[in-house]
């Protein structure tokens, strides 16, 4: 009989080797693996060849299983099985549930670890050339999710919107529109802004403008989800910035 026990590790980003050592010592011991949207497939070849993988994700609009239903089935594969390795991307306590999860778990007197990974928020831009913060550029920076439980934009965006520090929003490219409107609500029309998709992926995307253009720049580049929203003036710190942004203001200029 193994004993009951949930590891919850960070996959990254998404380029498989951005995970921890720590996170692919515990893959290798797992019995279960139940994983995310957001994670590179390819980490479960790191399993025991005869653990059971299972996909938990939730995309917008496509739930395989509710939060209830997972923490469930970590409890259940727990007994059943003994360890089970609960894989989510970037990091789980950045927007991941996890600690909820391992609350659950310890209800049950189940053993819990968990193993962090590199949050997209900081990862993505950073793999871009985007520091989220830097001296003369940004002091301090929000993590805010573009969308909240009841599917709404955040609060904090607006909060975040009146400071200076560099705002990076997570799940929130169907918002775009809601979140140029509050930053212009601010005059910050002109705030760089950048929107990567797939960030750190051989098909990782780029949008750069500024609050006032990223709209039409973003459709142009025909950027989706899953994206990391970057606003501030670290974005000019991009070695595209500057001459990705006159050519499209002069694009701009011939079209009007």
């Amino acid at each position: 009989m193994k004993n009951p026990k949930l590891t919850l590790v960070g996959a990254g980003p998404g380029d498989i080797e951005l995970i921890t050592l720590k996170g692919l010592k515990a893959l290798a011991q797992a019995d279960v693996v139940l994983y995310d949207a957001l994670v590179n497939p390819e980490l479960l070849n790191h399993a025991p060849v005869g653990s059971l993988k299972l996909y938990v994700g939730k995309r917008k609009g496509n739930h395989e299983f509710t939060q209830e239903q997972i923490n469930n089935l970590i409890v259940d594969y727990a007994f059943s099985y003994g360890h089970v390795v609960r894989l989510k991307g970037g990091d789980p306590f950045v927007f991941g549930r996890g600690h909820e999860e391992i609350q659950y778990a310890d209800s049950f007197n189940i053993e819990t670890e968990y193993i962090p990974g590199i949050s997209s928020s900081i990862g993505v831009p950073g793999l871009q050339g985007i520091p989220v913060t830097s001296r003369g550029y940004g002091e301090s920076f929000w993590v805010i999710t573009g969308t909240t439980a009841s599917g709404e934009l955040s609060e904090d965006v607006r909060a975040a919107a009146q400071t200076n520090a560099t705002v990076v929003i997570l799940m929130g490219v169907s918002k775009l529109r809601k979140i140029v409107d509050v930053f212009q609500s601010f005059n910050k029309q002109d705030m760089p802004i950048a929107i990567i998709q797939n960030g750190s992926l051989p098909d990782e995307k780029i949008a750069l403008g500024t609050i006032d253009t990223i709209i039409r720049i973003a459709e142009e580049e025909k950027i989706g989800s899953p994206a990391v929203i970057v606003i501030g003036e670290v974005v000019k710190l991009h070695a595209h910035f500057p001459s990705h942004l006159r050519e499209w203001k002069s694009l701009l200029e011939i079209k009007n």
